[in-house]
């Protein structure tokens, strides 16, 4: 077979053995020793602080730093340092996401649910959140807006960010720190892996503590999120996340050249990335088949292209609709709909992060630019989270008030239920009122 390409398998000749394989996600994020070496730098940041932070990057990133905070002159250098059109274009990404998000950010919400009885929802930030940027292979500045953004947009008044450093320098990547700095966000920390998030999420003497963590990451970066998560005291978290996936299904309208790009842009996010096709059409699957093998040997990533097409499919269903029922099961982080009626099938599906119509909306978009935003759940977790937005750095709070005919509209309600509980405690608070109403009366 191709050295690229994955093998071709008919959905509808697999057993069900051979069909959950076919959907089996790479094992990284749960595997235990993974967990137990997470767990010993959770516990080596809690117990010694900034003195472990500095070791630990050492021996991580491989670089010594003087100062754990990204300085005044070092945001002064990064800004001077990128091209007049990098800037441009994270300007131009940072207004359309901001648009967006501000868009679809929860309001406010009042009603009168009795005469005399108003129930509200209020939207508060969260006071405190933890920002994390990976840039291991590949430093990401979108990343930054798709964090930054959404937080600024949410009111959050205290807002951290950490992002490795490069170990040439012990400096970030100074697209990260521009984009960062246009989301408004002062306080950045050289600061990657494991060991950043347990800065973020217990505090130590230079790294404030986090009530909630948000962003990507490899696999140590994911179990670390997960286990401070589990805590009591723990930091919140924004959703389980890993790595970067994509689903396409495509019919005999689409080019395959289109679909292997698709397919190879997830692809070279990391060797444990996975990306699938489905199609009906099996002379597609084979033309899409060649287009990975020509274009996979032709990427500066080629090497970790050509791992992650070793956890890559392409599925030949019996339809579209097929197509989408096994989209669904899998329920994708990404999924593009790559077929000539992309709306209408639209229809048929309930669980992906981010859903990319027609042969013109590539799924780089929206990592970049669109607006939507580009943190989503992974590993099946689809069927039940949503991708990051301003609500996300909210709490909804809430709020009731009741006036003294609005008591007695719904207060026997309130002490029937109570009573069928056994509460009486909870009746009384509401007959007691009840009864000095009617007193006065």
């Amino acid at each position: 077979m191709n050295a690229c390409a994955p093998a071709i398998l008919d959905w509808n000749a697999l057993d069900a053995a051979a069909r959950a394989a076919a959907l089996a996600r790479p094992a990284s994020a749960h595997d235990e020793a993974l967990r137990r070496a997470v767990a010993r730098i959770l516990a080596q940041v809690r117990a010694d602080g900034d003195h472990a932070l500095h070791l630990l990057t050492r021996r991580y990133d491989g670089c010594e730093l003087d100062a754990l905070e990204v300085g005044d002159d070092e945001w002064a250098a990064a800004e001077a340092a990128l091209p007049a059109a990098l800037k441009a274009a994270i300007g131009e990404a940072h207004e359309r996401i901001a648009l967006f998000h501000r868009a679809t950010a929860p309001g406010p919400v009042r009603v009168e649910t009795a005469p005399g009885v108003v129930c509200e929802r209020v939207p508060r930030p969260i006071a405190r959140v933890g920002l994390y940027v990976p840039a291991g292979s590949a430093p990401l500045p979108s990343t930054a807006l798709m964090l930054g953004v959404p937080a600024q947009i949410a009111g959050c008044t205290g807002i951290v960010l950490c992002t490795p450093p490069r170990a040439r320098d012990g400096r970030c990547d100074e697209a990260v720190l521009y984009a960062a700095r246009l989301c408004g966000i002062r306080r950045v920390f050289k600061l990657g892996g494991a060991q950043a998030i347990a800065a973020m999420a217990y505090g130590t003497a230079s790294v404030p503590r986090c009530d909630k963590l948000f962003g990507p990451g490899n696999a140590w970066v994911t179990q670390a999120k997960l286990q401070v998560a589990a805590e009591p005291q723990g930091a919140a978290i924004d959703m389980p996340a890993g790595p970067s996936e994509v689903l396409a299904i495509a019919d005999d309208a689409a080019d395959a050249r289109f679909v292997a790009a698709d397919l190879l842009a997830q692809a070279e996010h990391g060797p444990d990335s996975q990306a699938l096709l489905l199609s009906p059409q099996p002379a597609l699957l084979e033309a899409v088949a060649g287009e990975l093998e020509r274009r996979c040997a032709a990427l500066p990533r080629a090497a970790i292209a050509r791992a992650a097409l070793a956890n890559a499919r392409l599925i030949r269903t019996a339809s579209l609709a097929q197509a989408a029922e096994i989209s669904n099961a899998y329920a994708p982080e990404h999924l593009i709909l790559n077929v000539r009626e992309p709306r209408a099938l639209l229809e048929r599906i309930d669980a992906a992060g981010s859903v990319f119509l027609g042969a013109w909306s590539p799924e780089s978009i929206g990592d970049y630019c669109s607006g939507t935003n580009h943190v989503l759940p992974t590993w099946g977790h689809a069927r039940a989270w949503s991708g990051l937005s301003v609500a996300s750095f909210q709490k909804q709070i809430t709020v009731q008030e009741l006036s003294a005919d609005g008591l007695r509209a719904i207060g026997p309600c309130a002490a029937t239920l109570a009573r069928a509980e056994a509460l009486e405690g909870h009746a009384a608070a509401v007959t007691l009122r009840l009864a000095a109403l009617e007193a006065a009366a």
